[in-house]
């Protein structure tokens, strides 16, 4: 269990530690490079400053941790066309209104444009809400169009297991955390030094589902919450294990995570969902990372009981849109600001990738926090 130092106290510990005679004659003048996988890691550390504040040799690098960014575009696009052409009210979580598909851009390209055209989406932020909108609408279909890690993906799999009204559906697009860190790991290349795992997911799935990372590929691995005392305290953690070579994985958590996890979600999402082969968007198929549900709720699955509108013959534009480095961002091989449309044709306010598009996408939180520069 990690020391309870506040936030300036943690920041000295992490640099003086770097700064030490030992760190510096093991490291070489390199720098130890920290990937922490959850997006919401990335926004805690943006909002504070923790990036400037450390050791010039301590490098933050985000990763795989945005769901809106890797959810496959022609999912998005299979939402779009269920909204316009069926008869239904589709919903789905706010951020994923804004992404846009590889369309003409006087096309409908986002859930937003379709909304403006007449179809009935509401964005919810609670998988409650899906089952409250199909009760109050007893004579519609409503399709939830579920993107997602495991801890959004487990409340769905709670109401499933609950009961459900019969015009509830699902275009289910959830996908596990872990595979993607397990795919860079196994590549040869991850182009990180340790890992600062996703306390929220590790909330449900526990932190032993880590324990890979240490023992199957030796990297110095901690669980962080997302204040700025469990960062640092998790950054100390990694940079620790690897000047003393003492490899182990340490929840800096302990509030909330525990070995283990919630064994209670972790059996909704086995009685209700099966772990298949999924697309990631601009990454491709990665083993055993994605949510499909289960045969016995076919009546609920509405790729089942809908057309496939995203057929396989546009599947080879279902990437990210050209010029866009979204997929290189997300597996930690470049920068936001090292994307050519970054800041230029891709902000906030008009994205083309979808990591400009979530809170929880690097693209956006790097501009949202006021790094302009390009690299």
């Amino acid at each position: 269990m990690t020391e309870q130092l506040n936030a300036k106290s943690w920041l000295l510990k992490v640099n003086e530690l770097m700064a030490s005679a030992s760190a510096q004659k093991i490291l070489a003048n390199k720098s130890i490079k920290i990937m922490n996988v959850c997006g919401g890691h990335e926004r805690s550390i943006s909002m504070a400053g923790i990036r400037n504040a450390l050791h010039p040799q301590i490098e933050l690098i985000p990763g795989p941790g945005c769901p809106v960014c890797i959810c496959p575009e022609e999912d998005i696009y299979q939402a779009i066309q269920l909204a316009l052409h069926e008869d239904i009210i589709l919903v789905a979580f706010g951020d994923m209104l804004r992404v846009p598909v590889n369309v003409a851009k006087k096309s409908i390209r986002t859930l937003q444009d379709a909304r403006a055209s007449g179809a009935d989406i509401r964005p919810i932020a609670s998988p409650l809400e899906a089952r409250q909108i199909a009760l109050d609408n007893p004579l519609k279909q409503v399709v939830f169009f579920a993107a997602g890690f495991e801890t959004t993906t487990a409340p769905t799999a709670g109401l499933i297991a609950e009961g459900i009204p019969d015009n509830l559906l699902f275009l289910l697009s959830g996908r596990l955390t872990w595979p993607a860190v397990a795919m860079l790991l196994e590549s040869g290349l991850p182009g990180f030094d340790a890992l600062v795992a996703p306390g929220h997911v590790a909330t449900i799935m526990g932190a032993d589902e880590w324990q890979f990372v240490v023992s199957q590929h030796h990297l110095p691995t901690a669980v962080a919450g997302f204040t700025t005392e469990s960062l640092l305290a998790a950054f100390y953690s990694v940079i620790r294990q690897k000047l003393d070579d003492r490899l182990f994985l340490d929840n800096c958590y302990p509030q909330l995570v525990t070995n283990e996890g919630n064994l209670s979600a972790q059996k909704q999402l086995t009685k209700t969902m099966d772990i298949v082969d999924a697309n990631w968007r601009g990454i491709g198929i990665i083993p055993n990372s994605g949510f499909e549900l289960k045969t016995i709720y076919k009546q609920h699955n509405a790729r089942i009981t809908f057309p496939d509108y995203a057929k396989k013959a546009r599947r080879h534009i279902g990437e990210m849109p050209a010029g866009c480095d979204c997929a290189s961002v997300v597996l930690g091989k470049k920068y936001p600001n090292q994307c050519k449309l970054y800041g230029t044709v891709c902000t906030p306010k008009e994205p083309i990738g979808p990591c400009m598009v979530s809170d929880e996408g690097a693209c956006r939180i790097w501009w949202t926090h006021g790094m302009r520069d390009k690299s």
